[in-house]
């Protein structure tokens, strides 16, 4: 029995569709770790910090899960924290094709992690931070793609950079 998994991601930021895999996920396995990985090579809208506070924030109503970040590579991070299974989304066939090639190259690092690919439910199936990001930054509405605490953070961030 899979006593950990582990959903990694950038969460910039955090969507339905990422909630959406946070719920069914925890409900298959004992324990969630939601990590947000730490990228030097990306500039995130949000910092770690903040998207850490979001992810606590729309993941508390799930009691198993918890949230975290790491700096390096996935593989390692799975093998400090116990985990046997990395939780992956898909959302359409250039995601499979990209995650796939992740999953083969993590199963040579680490032979005793698995990856899991979830696919996103229909209607979450075009969300995407950066689509998220796209339509906050014209001002647009995106309480269909964020749940309310990341529109409140949006709405925060976007103005403050106007």
């Amino acid at each position: 029995m899979v006593e950990l998994a582990i959903y990694p991601g950038s969460f910039d930021p955090p969507t339905f569709g990422h909630l959406d895999l946070v719920q069914r996920a925890s409900n298959l396995f004992p324990r969630l770790v939601v990590a947000i990985g730490i990228h030097p090579s990306r500039n995130p809208t949000f910092s770690v910090d903040e998207r850490l506070s979001l992810l606590e924030t729309v993941c508390a109503p799930f009691a198993n899960v918890e949230v975290d970040s790491f700096d390096g590579l996935l593989v390692e991070y799975a093998r400090k924290i116990n985990a046997r299974v990395i939780v992956r989304g898909l959302r359409v066939q250039t995601d499979f094709e990209y995650e796939l090639q992740i999953a083969h190259a993590n199963a040579d690092l680490a032979p005793e992690l698995d990856t899991v690919f979830l696919p996103a439910l229909t209607q979450h199936g075009f969300i995407s931070g950066s689509l998220v990001r796209e339509i906050a930054r014209h001002g647009g509405d995106v309480s269909r793609y964020a749940p309310p605490a990341v529109c409140e953070a949006i709405a925060t961030k976007f103005t403050s950079k106007s």
